[in-house]
């Protein structure tokens, strides 16, 4: 949308002729009557073409004054937000295939998790949200950011075996809550999903969720794995529980220390309805706030002012 800011400018269109009203003529400078003109006399040029150039300045200049702009598509911002970091379990056994999707078919605890998170992230707009990946170790894989397809995109590239096969739950959490040090929302949550214990990294999970309680932040916990999954072999099959390893009891403690609740995923459908369950707990915030991006195009009339004073300047200094 085009539009004037300050549009009042335009009263002093009528100034240089209400002045030439007002103003008292110039006299005339005496006359000098010769009987033969010089050979080198010209016809006076018309006066006409100055008075419309310089017209037009005055109306550029005005127009420049005036503050034209241009103003963009409305964006509308939270101003309230939270910051969230997703941690995600790499290890080994994410690739257990217990996990049934919507036609039917077995696939693994990954990219399951994967298409649930991915909405999940779509969901939070408006706030800001980071990823930590974690196996033998812990890496902030994406700073705390507004940009959600980014989040969104690093964790579709993940992959299993980038960074080991171990389980380091309290080094995610640690990763995770460093990430919180230099927030001043006061709104800091870590949804943390894994599907075993703890078996690497610096620091014990109970520690790190300590310090994470000291730091104001709630942690959500998440198991993830079926209770019963079918093992074939070639003679035979046989049932088994693919989630024996997973510490329920831990994952709770540190949901409990922090604040938060602790959830079990046994199928990708409870999955989802667990992170709509995060979503209704914490909440993002209805109040918004619109603004529309401005372009000022003041210079563009200012511009052809210039260039027409430049016009009658040439123009007054050939012909005197």
């Amino acid at each position: 949308m085009f539009d004037f800011l300050w549009w009042w400018a335009f009263v002093l269109l009528p100034l240089p002729w209400l002045i030439s009203r007002v103003a008292r003529p110039v006299e005339p400078s005496a006359r000098v009557f010769l009987p033969v003109l010089p050979q080198q006399a010209t016809r006076q040029p018309s006066r006409r073409w100055p008075v419309i150039l310089a017209c037009l300045c005055w109306g550029c200049l005005i127009t420049a004054i005036a503050r034209p702009v241009w103003f963009g598509d409305p964006v509308q911002i939270q101003p309230e937000h939270r910051d969230m970091l997703l941690a995600v379990d790499l290890s080994g056994s994410m690739s257990t295939e217990d996990m049934v999707d919507e036609d039917g078919n077995s696939i693994d605890r990954l990219t399951s998790v994967k298409q649930v998170v991915s909405d999940f992230i779509s969901q939070r707009q408006g706030d800001r949200l980071g990823l930590v990946l974690f196996a033998n170790h812990a890496y902030l894989q994406t700073p705390l950011t507004f940009d959600l397809n980014t989040v969104k995109q690093q964790l579709n590239r993940s992959v299993l075996g980038l960074i080991g096969q171990s389980t380091a739950i309290g080094e995610g959490l640690g990763i995770a809550t460093k990430s919180f040090i230099n927030s001043e929302n006061d709104q800091r949550v870590i949804v943390l999903l894994s599907d075993g214990a703890n078996t690497s990294g610096v620091i014990a999970p109970i520690e790190a969720a300590t310090l994470a309680a000291e730091n104001q932040v709630k942690i959500y916990t998440v198991g993830i794995g079926a209770d019963e999954m079918i093992e074939r072999s070639f003679f035979s099959q046989r049932i088994v529980n693919p989630s024996q390893d997973l510490d329920e009891k831990t994952l709770t403690q540190i949901a409990t220390l922090t604040g938060g609740q602790y959830f079990r995923a046994r199928s990708p459908e409870q999955l989802a309805r667990i992170y709509q369950s995060i979503n209704d707990l914490e909440p993002v915030s209805s109040a918004s706030q619109t603004w529309r991006p401005q372009e000022e195009l003041f210079r563009i009339p200012l511009a052809v002012a210039l260039l027409l004073s430049m016009i009658l300047a040439m123009h007054w200094r050939h012909y005197g």
